[in-house]
């Protein structure tokens, strides 16, 4: 039995419980019922549900984890690749991850060289703000290359290993 300042009575009869919790005008209320003997709790049961309601409404607010993403032309200027960078940079810090698609239309489909040199150019941008993991690497579909970054670890480690994963040809 816990009383209603949280500190542990030991194990205590039914009788002699509800009997406490009479004396003090308040609920016993069960917490447990999966251990033996049961964990009860002197407490009122409206603050009770109130408790549960709000941890309930604190795991609920999970933020993150998601994907967002970033759509590159292959035109895209400096400028426009850095203000992508930043708002790919916010994404991570809210623990998303990032899909880049650089989608090709036409004649831009037979320079694919330029098109990664696109998303490479757009990759050490962002590596400027925040270390990044490649989570997948260049995904080549006939309209589109796709790639998926995560959030790096810390940067001083990884710098190394996230240069060699960027100069590598996707």
């Amino acid at each position: 039995m816990i009383d209603e300042k949280g500190e542990q009575k030991g194990v205590v009869t039914l009788q002699e419980a509800l009997r406490i919790s009479q004396e003090r005008d308040l609920d016993l209320v069960q917490v447990t019922e999966k251990i033996d003997p049961p964990v009860c709790k002197i407490i009122e049961y409206g603050k009770y549900l109130y408790q549960l309601k709000k941890k309930e409404r604190k795991q609920s607010k999970h933020k993150g984890g998601g994907i967002k993403g970033v759509r590159l032309r292959f035109n895209t200027s400096i400028h426009d690749l850095e203000t992508k960078a930043k708002q790919a940079h916010k994404f991570l810090e809210q623990g998303n991850k990032i899909k880049v698609d650089l989608l090709l239309r036409g004649r831009e489909r037979a320079l694919r060289g330029h098109a990664q040199e696109q998303i490479d150019k757009f990759l050490n941008i962002l590596k400027q703000y925040i270390p990044i993991e490649l989570d997948q690497s260049g995904k080549r579909r006939p309209n589109a290359i796709t790639v998926i970054i995560k959030k790096g670890k810390k940067h001083e480690e990884n710098e190394n290993q996230n240069s060699k994963i960027a100069d590598k040809k996707i």
